[in-house]
């Protein structure tokens, strides 16, 4: 055929000239996609296949919604019976509805085959009915076992045998663009599989200092919330919680607790109905470079300590503001977000040894860890703005004026400076605002402006000075270079 091609090609018949560049670009054409195909089998790069996973795993993932009961939902249903009103609107505004039922769904998963289910503590939050749905179809009653909201964690119980479990993989032998599956019940519809790869490792989330997330890209959304994140082993490295989203649905951000936390969490659930963590008493914040070159440290490693509880452990070991804690209970602390979850873990009334950086050197502390109450949120005295004129000071930029003796024990500080007007591009930049109070620079502690502007004068041109700033019930170190004589 192709030799018969060829003859009535040498003599000139376009038609059979177009034919033979059809079959010969045919022909190429699949000679590239075998070649690739032969190619990526040789190399093993096939797409990854999900269907035992769901198969052996899928029966474990359940679903599970919640009912809860909303008294007086609207204004006027908050009248008491004996105010002379309640009779006209009970009679002129019956549909005003007394209570309201409140319903919302997500996923979990069985643990061990007697009921144990494990999800996140939001998906169960203040609601008066649980229900889990099995893949079977049967449905249970189920009972909070304990919630833990610092790490999201919830365990709940129904009353059952013979149920398929999970198996619980490592999430610290996961590899970032690894492979990863998420099974749960999306806008509730069950059973749902979604897959992608890892992110990153170790995140931090803002208000989350217990739990170093899981990052995928794998498709999560509403519903999804308490159900597993399976590697390829078949096995559950975490449980999908939160996902970064403007729309309200995914956008390839979504964040996993690790498997190994939200163990640990469930087990003291399981034993006493809430979860025990250590607490040393200090608050800390994230070490720049700037900061880091301001305490001669070499690296931004270490947790910056901004201010130390009075007559807490910290403050009994001998920690101070403007300390670099750079290992813990021997392990080091490579970024500030480590330090809660190493802290978080030690069985209080334990004994830890603390390596910190102070004034250009390095030295060692022993704290004795203790419990974290249930509500560790500390009140603070307001500040008041003060009526006293600025100063300015030169080298940084501000106005200032010393705060008054009322300011001060409102403050519960023995020394301030109220910023009273920003100026200097160096402070602005910085991110100094009117009304902070300026407590410290370095590891002096700030009470009068001659001594601030004193202590400026020993900074050379170009070197940052960290200025231990509160703003509000916090107080941080920032970093302000000096490039002004």
């Amino acid at each position: 055929m192709v030799g018969g091609l060829l003859i009535q090609l040498l003599r000139g018949d376009r038609h059979m000239l177009r034919k033979f560049a059809s079959l010969s670009l045919l022909l190429f054409g699949l000679t590239l996609v075998f070649g690739i195909m032969g190619s990526a089998s040789a190399q093993g790069k096939e797409l990854p296949d999900f269907t035992d996973l769901v198969e052996k795993q899928g029966a474990a993932v359940v679903n599970i919604s919640t009912t809860q009961i909303i008294q007086n939902v609207q204004g006027l249903a908050n009248i008491p019976e004996d105010d002379p009103f309640y009779e006209f609107f009970r009679r002129f505004a019956p549909q005003i509805p007394r209570e309201q039922e409140s319903q919302s769904l997500g996923s979990g998963f069985i643990i061990s085959s007697d009921g144990y289910i494990m999800t996140n503590a939001h998906v169960v939050d203040h609601a008066d009915k649980i229900t889990v749905r099995l893949t079977d179809k049967r449905e249970f009653s189920a009972r909070v076992i304990g919630a833990d909201i610092r790490t999201d964690v919830a365990l709940l119980k129904i009353e059952a045998q013979g149920l398929p479990t999970v198996k619980v993989g490592d999430p610290n032998r996961l590899k970032v663009g690894e492979w990863v599956v998420a099974i749960g019940s999306p806008f509730g519809f069950d059973n749902s599989v979604t897959a992608g790869i890892v992110s990153a490792k170790g995140r931090s989330l803002p208000q989350d200092n217990f739990v170093p997330f899981i990052q995928t890209d794998v498709a999560i959304n509403p519903g999804n919330s308490g159900g597993p994140l399976f590697n390829m082993k078949e096995e559950v490295v975490g449980i999908n919680s939160q996902i970064y989203t403007r729309s309200g649905g995914s956008m390839g951000l979504s964040f996993a607790i690790p498997i190994d936390v939200a163990t640990q969490v469930a087990e003291q659930l399981r034993k006493s109905g809430k979860v025990t963590r250590g607490r040393i008493g200090v608050t800390i914040q994230e070490l720049t470079r700037e900061l880091a070159e301001s305490f001669g440290l070499s690296s931004p490693n270490g947790a910056l300590v901004s201010n130390v509880e009075k007559n807490g452990p910290a403050d009994k070991a001998g920690i101070q503001a403007s300390d670099v804690i750079l290992n813990f209970d021997g392990k080091p602390v490579n970024s500030s977000s480590d330090l809660p979850r190493m802290v978080a873990v030690v069985k209080p009334g334990t004994r830890v040894p603390v390596e910190l950086w102070r004034k250009g050197k390095s030295g060692r502390v022993t704290v004795e860890v203790a419990e974290m109450p249930e509500d560790s949120m500390l009140a603070h005295a307001a500040k008041k703005p003060s009526d006293s004129s600025g100063v300015i000071i030169s080298r940084m930029g501000i106005a200032a004026s010393e705060l008054s003796a009322d300011q001060l024990q409102q403050l519960q500080v023995s020394g301030g400076l109220l910023v009273e007007n920003v100026t200097g591009s160096a402070a602005r930049a910085a991110g100094l605002q009117q009304g902070d109070v300026l407590l410290a620079i370095g590891n002096v502690q700030i009470r009068s402006l001659a001594q601030l502007n004193e202590l400026l004068k020993l900074v050379p041109m170009g070197r940052n000075v960290a200025l231990l700033v509160r703003r509000g019930d916090n107080a941080s170190y920032i970093a302000i270079r000096l490039d002004e004589k």
